[in-house]
C-alpha cells in the first residue's frame, strides 16, 4: 500500500528508491512457516516485477533478506532453540538490525544505483 501511494511521484520525478524487507524463509522456505514463508516469497517476487516496470524511470527497487536476527520475533525462542539456530550460521552469531538498517542505507545512498531487482540476503552464512 506504501508502494502504490508513493509510486507515481518517483515516477513523475525520475527517481527514487524501494527497498523491501523479506526473509531467507521467502527464497527457501520453512517447516511450520507456510503462510510466512508463502508471504515473503510473495515479496521477492513482487520486487522483482517492480523493479522491471520502474527501472526505466529511474527508480530502483530491491529486497533484502534477512536470516537469524536479533529482534522482537526472536527473542520468544528459548535459549536452547537460539543455540541451536547459531550453531548452523557460519558467522556464528545472530545478526544485527544495524546491519540490515545499514544495507538499506547503502541501497538507497546512490552508490548501489546499477543494483536493481535483486534480493540481497544477510545471513552470516546460514543459508
Amino acid at each position: 500500500m506504501l508502494t502504490k501511494r508513493l509510486l507515481p511521484e518517483m515516477i513523475k520525478n525520475h527517481h527514487g528508491y524501494i527497498v523491501n524487507i523479506s526473509s531467507v524463509w521467502g527464497e527457501v522456505g520453512a517447516s511450520c512457516e507456510t503462510a510466512y514463508s508463502a508471504a515473503k516469497a510473495g515479496l521477492i517476487g513482487f520486487t522483482r516485477a517492480l523493479a522491471k516496470e520502474c527501472a526505466p524511470s529511474r527508480v530502483i527497487v530491491n529486497c533484502i533478506s534477512p536470516g537469524f536476527i536479533d529482534t522482537d520475533m526472536n527473542a520468544r525462542l528459548s535459549v536452547s532453540e537460539r543455540e541451536e539456530v547459531i550453531g548452523q550460521i557460519s558467522a556464528m552469531r545472530a545478526g544485527k538490525t544495524e546491519e540490515v538498517a545499514e544495507l538499506a542505507a547503502f541501497l538507497v545512498s546512490g552508490k548501489a544505483d546499477y543494483i536493481c531487482g535483486q534480493c540481497l540476503r544477510i545471513d552470516g552464512g546460514w543459508i
